[in-house]
């Protein structure tokens, strides 16, 4: 629900990409439980999987592996690297967000995108979809201190040249909405990816929207 009476115009808007443009959240949970379970680690709820997603490694393994050693780690990650490889080919954008990304940019919007992923990735992802021209800047978690660190925003405006209340973040996780806050812009919240809707509040986004059309009518009629 609204959180501001007046809408508000934005000529930047950064988007999440797992979860908030493309449908990977259950294929990304199920990655990591199963890295886990293979490694001989105790396999994590879904919500605790979900919950990582967009997050720095480093955090992941604090999260779903406490007591992993240092020297297994990289067992983990290569094992969450061969399931989630085996079923990224069906990861597909959610319905409507081509659409959505053709219209932002006819009307003159600038488009990005702040993710978890590495940069390897995310050019995978973006070459797999056929968007990557739609976006003006990216970046990754390799290039930056990871979400809710304000440095993918920060970076993201200064190559742009846009100022932070002309700059909007649209994420599906806490950790987004804390990215923007912590870069002093506005945020946007999507219900239908990766986190409950119940956590966004204490972060204030201007909406909380439940489906991709919502989104994009959302953006349509707001940005």
């Amino acid at each position: 629900m609204p959180t501001e009476p007046v809408p508000r115009r934005f000529r930047f808007i950064v988007f999440d990409w797992d979860g908030t443009l493309v449908d990977s959240t259950a294929i990304i949970a199920s990655s990591l439980r199963m890295a886990c379970r293979d490694i001989g680690e105790p396999v994590p709820d879904d919500a605790t999987a979900r919950y990582v997603i967009g997050l720095g490694l480093a955090d992941v393994l604090r999260h779903i592996a406490p007591g992993l050693p240092r020297e297994r780690q990289r067992d983990l990650s290569e094992r969450y690297r061969f399931h989630y490889l085996s079923r990224d080919p069906e990861i597909p954008l959610f319905a409507g967000v081509r659409e959505m990304l053709d219209e932002l940019e006819a009307a003159g919007r600038l488009l990005a995108i702040a993710t978890g992923k590495t940069r390897a990735g995310l050019e995978r992802a973006l070459a797999q979809q056929g968007v990557a021209e739609r976006f003006v800047a990216t970046r990754c978690a390799d290039e930056s201190p990871p979400k809710p660190h304000p440095g993918m925003l920060l970076h993201l405006m200064e190559q742009v040249g846009v100022e932070p209340a002309a700059t909007l973040m649209v994420g599906d996780t806490t950790h987004d909405l804390e990215l923007a806050r912590n870069a002093g812009v506005a945020a946007l919240a999507v219900s239908y990816g990766a986190h409950e809707s119940a956590g966004f509040a204490p972060f204030g986004p201007l909406a909380t929207l439940h489906s991709p059309r919502e989104l994009r009518q959302w953006l349509c009629a707001n940005a």
